[in-house]
């Protein structure tokens, strides 16, 4: 196997968090698409305010349903010429899987993508393929039906697949969110099985340890950490390590249109409803999901979180932000659209060792109390 750098084709690119993940784990990010404008302005100023640069073989703005194999052709040949393996890494968008969405299916829009998604693939025949979505994909009856028929199609065109459920959790990332991740490798040499290895609560010990519930809202107020739980999956730790009061989307909140009432009638932890759900400071957040009316509130304050503490929640690091031109949808959407930043990393480490590489360390700087994290 070569030992240059696996070169990636990122899709759904987002605000890029999967693709950062990838790149700290030694990938190189070649190429990246991304219909949504803004998105693909937020991936694009992310990457210059840390120093990243741009993707060789550029961004792609178009449709994924526009772009055929002979667009992707010259590119592929290129890095193969280099030496590199190629891989395609992308999440079709999930509303018409997800069981609080559209749940339309393959007949929605969005559901389509996905198949569109394996198609390519499928055609343009990279060495291996990530393929990102929600967990209502996997365990629906009539979704499943869909993604059973799009893996056989996958393994028609020669790929070796390996699927689990897994939780950004068992990453290290502070939130509870299920996703199924299926894999693909070309080569026959990689039939061995593909090791999950990378989480750091495997099995979902994360969810065994003796949580806080909740507690009756007192703005300001700052309960002691408790001693029964890791430091490193609580909300407040994700706070401090990410100064998200200092965060420059740290002052990128909703203000509330209908007064105080209902920000301070809701206890800290209570996260039972689908809407107004309370974070607990010592405990991880439900799944960050910032659309259809789903309000999330600071724990001890009386207020909606902020960006900077949502990209908190999603395991980005602090140097990584979104431009301040951007419109307060457009930058929770994409954080909520995003594959938490840990769990990029560690799907990363995964497909890297397997593919024979020994994986680079994280080029962006760590909190040492998150070393057990990040390795």
């Amino acid at each position: 196997m070569s030992t240059a750098r696996p070169t990636i084709f990122s899709f759904f690119s987002g605000a890029g968090f999967l693709d950062l993940g990838f790149e700290d784990m030694g990938f190189d990010i070649a190429y990246v698409n991304e219909f949504h404008k803004p998105f693909l302005d937020a991936y694009q100023h992310s990457r210059k305010v840390m120093g990243h640069p741009a993707p060789r073989f550029g961004y792609d703005s178009r449709s994924i349903e526009e772009i055929s194999t002979d667009d992707l052709a010259a590119d592929i040949f290129n890095a193969r010429e280099e030496g590199q393996v190629v891989g395609f890494i992308g999440g079709p968008p999930c509303p018409d899987f997800s069981v609080g969405g559209k749940n339309r299916g393959k007949e929605g829009e969005n559901g389509n993508l996905s198949k569109v998604y394996v198609d390519l693939i499928c055609q343009a025949k990279p060495d291996f393929f990530l393929f990102e979505n929600v967990k209502g994909l996997y365990r629906t009856k009539k979704h499943r039906e869909f993604f059973e028929k799009l893996k056989l199609k996958l393994r028609r065109s020669g790929y070796l697949l390996h699927e689990r459920l897994i939780n950004s959790i068992e990453y290290g990332a502070p939130q509870d969110r299920d996703r199924i991740i299926l894999v693909g490798f070309r080569s026959r040499e990689l039939a061995k099985t593909f090791n999950w290895k990378a989480r750091i609560f495997p099995e979902r010990t994360a969810f065994e340890y003796e949580w806080p519930t909740t507690a009756p809202f007192e703005q300001g107020n700052l309960a002691p950490q408790p001693s029964s739980v890791p430091i490193e999956l609580t909300v407040q730790h994700w706070f401090e390590k990410n100064d998200v009061a200092n965060h420059p989307n740290g002052k990128h909140c909703f203000t509330p249109r209908a007064g105080l009432a209902r920000f301070l009638s809701v206890e800290e932890g209570d996260d039972s409803k689908k809407s107004y759900k309370r974070l607990h400071r010592w405990r991880y957040s439900p799944t960050a999901a910032y659309g259809n009316n789903e309000v999330h509130l600071h724990p001890y304050e009386a207020r909606r979180i902020s960006v900077a503490e949502a990209l908190a929640i999603q395991s980005l690091p602090a140097s990584f932000e979104l431009p301040s031109n951007m419109t307060l949808s457009n930058m929770f959407k994409t954080v909520g659209n995003g594959v938490p930043y840990l769990a990029g990393r560690g799907l990363a480490q995964s497909i890297l060792t397997h593919l024979g590489f020994e994986y680079e360390s994280n080029r962006c700087e760590l909190d040492p109390r998150d070393r057990q994290v990040a390795a």
